[in-house]
């Protein structure tokens, strides 16, 4: 079992930042490939982000490139979020998700073995 904490959302302004963190616990964070995901009022979950085992590859949505980064820190069990140039369409719940296939960042939901409870980012207009 793998357990998922994520912390670091909250209200911003359009254009502004957020870094959200995943902390891992209960087993060998380095095992697992890494992804965000976030669900809107009304709207399925989606992906955001995913990134490899080792840091060394990423994946992104088309709607976040260049304004969102995916990164790791296999020594602390964290794996972050850093969100900028925020719009309103972010606005969502947004989870992070343990993939035992360490070496892929897959988009679809059914790759992750493990999810976190979420933590929400609102952004104003």
């Amino acid at each position: 079992q793998v357990q998922l904490v994520e912390s670091g959302g909250g209200l911003v302004q359009a254009g502004g930042s957020l870094r959200l963190s995943c902390a891992a616990s209960g087993r060998t964070f380095s095992n697992y490939a890494m992804g965000w995901f976030r669900q809107a009022p009304g709207k399925e979950r989606e992906f955001v982000a995913a990134v490899s085992w080792s840091g060394g590859t990423t994946n992104y949505a088309d709607s976040v490139k260049g304004r969102f980064t995916i990164s790791r820190d296999n020594a602390k069990n964290i794996v972050y979020l850093q969100m900028n140039s925020l719009k309103p369409e972010d606005t969502a719940v947004y989870y992070c998700a343990a993939d035992r296939t360490a070496w892929r960042t897959y988009g679809g939901q059914g790759a992750y073995d493990y999810w976190g409870q979420g933590t929400q980012v609102t952004v104003s207009s």
